[in-house]
């Protein structure tokens, strides 16, 4: 008798547990449900606003450079050979000193990058143990967290009096010092970047060859090398277009003089120079010299957009799938 109220006394609350659990498990996909509906939004209102940005600095480019092109041909633009906006008289508005100023510093660089980090990539991939690797590499990646302003200032006060004593003709503001710190900066991202895709591909490769009778540095080159090309490529456009887009080392160490000489131990003046020097204060708003640097940079923007095309259409175009 006691044995059974005990059990009818026990059972109730399991009772009451149990429609509470049923409850507790409705509100939870409730709330579930709820979630569910409102993620979705919230993710795409997320990315619409990356995308929104975008088209928001492009439009702000266009406008600000019809209104530039209101003032100045745009023949002129493309094709004068001389850039004085800050003339007494009437400035002179040809952009071309600005390209070429940017063209040779990132020649420059590559000529400097390229080698370093394809070397480094083929060492890291083909020659250094697991161990190394986890050591190596991420010392290497720490160059491309150096803010550039540092960079700027090393390639000032360290990289160029160097020079100076190999090259007694060299401007203490010049292209060549920019370039060569530019492409240190560089080096890690092509390092990097070629370092994937050489170890991607299959180590079946890598033995089919060796046993064919191949040593291993001609497995490097004439096997992982070709294998891994459309990644590498792709690697080095990306790193030209950092190049290209790189600001404060230039500003810091180029100089500001545009010209047209191919004369690399002159000062220059790239694009991007250019519009920091305007952004400072130089030139007051609303004035053919402020809505240049809209123009200036449109251009900068169709050149790195043309570059990140091209290293999308070559990763398209050569991917092995293994």
């Amino acid at each position: 008798m006691l044995k059974g109220v005990f059990i009818l006394e026990s059972q109730e609350p399991n009772s009451f547990s149990v429609q509470k659990m049923i409850e507790e498990k409705k509100k939870k996909n409730s709330a579930t449900g709820i979630i569910e509906k409102v993620m979705p939004f919230i993710l795409f209102l997320t990315a619409a606003v990356s995308v929104l940005t975008t088209v928001g600095i492009v439009l702000t480019l266009v406008f600000e450079t019809f209104l530039f092109f209101d003032k100045v041909s745009i023949i002129e633009f493309f094709t004068a050979k001389k850039w004085y906006p800050f003339s007494e008289t009437q400035g002179t508005f040809g952009i071309l000193p600005l390209v070429m100023g940017t063209l040779k510093v990132t020649l420059i660089a590559i000529i400097v990058a390229v080698p370093i980090g394809l070397t480094s990539a083929i060492y890291l991939s083909e020659y250094a143990s697991d161990r190394s690797r986890r050591i190596i590499k991420p010392i290497l990646e720490v160059l491309a967290g150096i803010p550039t302003i540092v960079y700027g200032f090393f390639a000032l006060t360290f990289v160029t009096p160097i020079l100076r004593e190999f090259i007694p003709g060299l401007e203490i503001f010049n292209a060549l010092s920019p370039g060569i710190v530019i492409g240190i900066m560089i080096t890690p991202m092509i390092a990097s970047l070629s370092e994937d895709a050489m170890s991607s591909v299959p180590n079946a490769m890598r033995e089919g060859a060796l046993a064919l009778g191949s040593t291993k540095f001609e497995v490097a080159i004439k096997v992982i090398l070709p294998a891994a090309i459309s990644g590498i490529i792709a690697s080095i456009v990306l790193a030209i277009s950092r190049a290209i887009g790189e600001t404060m080392i230039v500003a810091v160490a180029g100089g500001s003089t545009p010209n047209l000489e191919l004369n690399v131990t002159q000062s220059i003046q790239t694009m991007t120079a250019y519009i920091v020097q305007v952004s400072q204060g130089d030139a007051g708003y609303g004035t053919t010299i402020y809505y240049s640097i809209y123009a200036v940079g449109m251009t900068l923007f169709l050149f790195t957009l043309v570059m990140n095309l091209i290293a999308q259409y070559i990763t398209r175009r050569y991917r092995e799938e293994y």
